[in-house]
């Protein structure tokens, strides 16, 4: 699998990245078709296939479910194989979303999440952001609570998972990563993803296939193809798929 350095954060990553959403949660999710939730057996055979394949980079949230316990056992006992990313400020309960993005709750969110993971850091936190990017950056304390973390060593980066241009650019100043939707059929945040990159912070793209709506070998290759993306989080349960999605990535050729 081929990796490169998510930007000045000291990570190197795969080009494709696990996303975990369907290990832990299949209700008001925006994919094309019911699914039904893995078996712990074949959650590990997916892990399994994401570490033969080169795959290091797990995504998870505490919004995604019983995500990041069921990941707990196979990530805590292979921690250094993993580049591993959860979030914090949004949690799913009672079949609805809740956002809190005080210091206290995403502090007391993130020590949950190390438990639940079975690990003592993680590599990337980021804000689960509900769409209001720039009054969560600048009018709540969550930058200052992820500050405390990275500051005593919970975590290695910080970033925000974003939806608007106006947030991705004011996270430049301030966060090492972005993670953002971006796809063929969706390249509306192309022009302030650039800007971070360009300004040295990581950048993961998700929905890349979006949710499930696009062909992968197409959809892959076009978001793989810009420079300034540096992996796509894919959301599977599928190990053929994922190998599949590690194949079409080994083969392209980056703009320049």
């Amino acid at each position: 699998m081929v990796s490169r350095p998510l930007g000045q954060t000291g990570l190197i990553v795969s080009r494709i990245g696990l996303g975990t959403t369907k290990l832990g949660r299949n209700t008001d999710v925006k994919y094309p078709k019911a699914f039904a939730l893995p078996s712990d057996k074949q959650v590990d055979e997916l892990l399994e296939t994401a570490l033969r394949s080169g795959v290091n980079l797990i995504d998870t949230a505490p919004a995604y479910g019983a995500s990041e316990a069921r990941l707990g056992a196979f990530v805590g006992s292979h921690r250094d194989r993993f580049v591993l990313s959860t979030k914090c400020g949004e949690q799913y309960r009672n079949g609805s979303s809740v956002y809190d993005f005080s210091a206290g709750t995403i502090t007391a969110s993130v020590e949950a999440s190390l438990r639940h993971l079975n690990v003592d850091h993680v590599d990337i936190l980021l804000l689960h952001s509900d769409g209001r990017d720039i009054e969560i950056l600048t009018q709540t304390d969550a930058l200052e609570a992820l500050g405390r973390l990275k500051q005593s060593g919970k975590t290695r980066a910080i970033g925000i998972s974003a939806k608007t241009q106006g947030g991705i650019r004011e996270a430049c100043r301030t966060l090492d990563v972005i993670m953002a939707p971006f796809s063929q059929k969706d390249p509306s945040l192309a022009a302030a993803l650039r800007q971070a990159h360009e300004a040295g912070l990581g950048v993961l793209a998700i929905k890349g296939l979006s949710s499930g709506y696009l062909e992968a070998r197409p959809a892959v290759e076009f978001v793989l193809r810009q420079e300034f993306i540096d992996a796509l989080i894919l959301g599977t349960t599928d190990p053929v798929h994922l190998s599949e999605a590690v194949s079409i990535a080994e083969t392209i050729t980056i703009a320049s």
